[in-house]
């Protein structure tokens, strides 16, 4: 049934498609709606634009099969001749040392820039614009660790609501959209990466790293930069595309009832480790 489906599943092909923070190997990923995004496009380019892997709670060995299946579809859609670029973020920094590392059609890289029909698109994952993360690091595990929490309790008060018919609900989520109320004008980490993109002559600049979808135009100096954030695989599912000379923020809506529950395999911590080297390297160097 699952084969049928994916070969019914409609199949988009944007140019480029970026998507961050999918934070595999915590709770509170979810890695079927990553999963049925990945299978549902074709680009040319895909761009993993930082915390993809979290390192920051990989130490706790959780490593569902549902999770190693990203992995593997990342493989097969680099196998196909897409062209994958890693970006490093403040969660998977242990790869920041790997920087322009190549192997087959993958490549690790601290920053992207594209240059698309005549215009520069500069891609990062955006904590090196966050003051908590480097002048407090120790605050931002703390906020990490009590997202983790949050996100376990999320998850097992799921199948409640489920029995009395409720939706699903992400609670971080709505506390997020309680608190925080969107501003008109630029905010501080906006603006500093406004004025960054303005000196260094980009029209297009994205992001994550914030876990808020956003798509504006910044006027720095006089001039227009089209700033977008693609948002998040833990709250909001969405993903940035480029497709018909323009880029756009794409929001995942459709569910993920067809992927079969799997439950965790958690093996050791070495096994783990060389789980997934085999899956991301010497798969590639075969």
């Amino acid at each position: 049934m699952q084969r049928n489906s994916e070969l019914t599943m409609k199949i988009r092909e944007p140019e480029v498609a970026v998507i961050s923070d999918i934070h595999l190997a915590t709770h509170a990923c979810h890695p079927k709606k990553v999963l049925k995004y990945l299978k549902s496009i074709q680009p040319k380019i895909l761009v993993l634009n930082g915390d993809i892997i979290d390192s920051w709670r990989f130490s706790r060995n959780f490593f569902p099969k549902a999770h190693l299946k990203v992995i593997r579809q990342l493989i097969k859609m680099m196998e196909k001749g897409i062209q994958v670029y890693y970006i490093t973020g403040n969660h998977d920094e242990f790869l920041r040392k790997f920087e322009k590392i190549q192997i087959g059609n993958l490549r690790i890289v601290n920053q992207l820039v594209l240059d698309l029909d005549g215009q520069k698109t500069w891609i990062f994952h955006g904590d090196i614009f966050d003051l908590v993360i480097h002048e407090t690091k120790w605050l931002a595990k703390i906020g990490a660790a009590s997202y983790g929490l949050l996100s376990w309790l999320n998850n097992a008060l799921q199948p409640v609501l489920r029995l009395f018919g409720k939706n699903e609900i992400i609670f971080y989520r709505s506390i997020k959209k309680r608190w925080l109320r969107e501003k008109p004008e630029p905010s501080i980490f906006e603006k500093k990466i406004g004025e960054v993109a303005e000196t260094q002559g980009y029209q297009s600049v994205i992001c994550g790293h914030t876990h808020i979808p956003k798509e504006k135009e910044l006027i720095i100096n006089g001039k227009p930069i089209k700033y977008l954030n693609c948002g998040d695989w833990v709250e909001n599912f969405t993903a940035v595309e480029y497709d018909s000379k323009e880029w756009k923020l794409f929001y995942h809506t459709e569910n993920d009832d067809e992927f079969p529950n799997d439950e965790p395999d958690i093996p050791e911590g070495r096994q783990l480790y060389q789980s997934l080297i085999k899956e991301l390297v010497f798969t590639n160097i075969l």
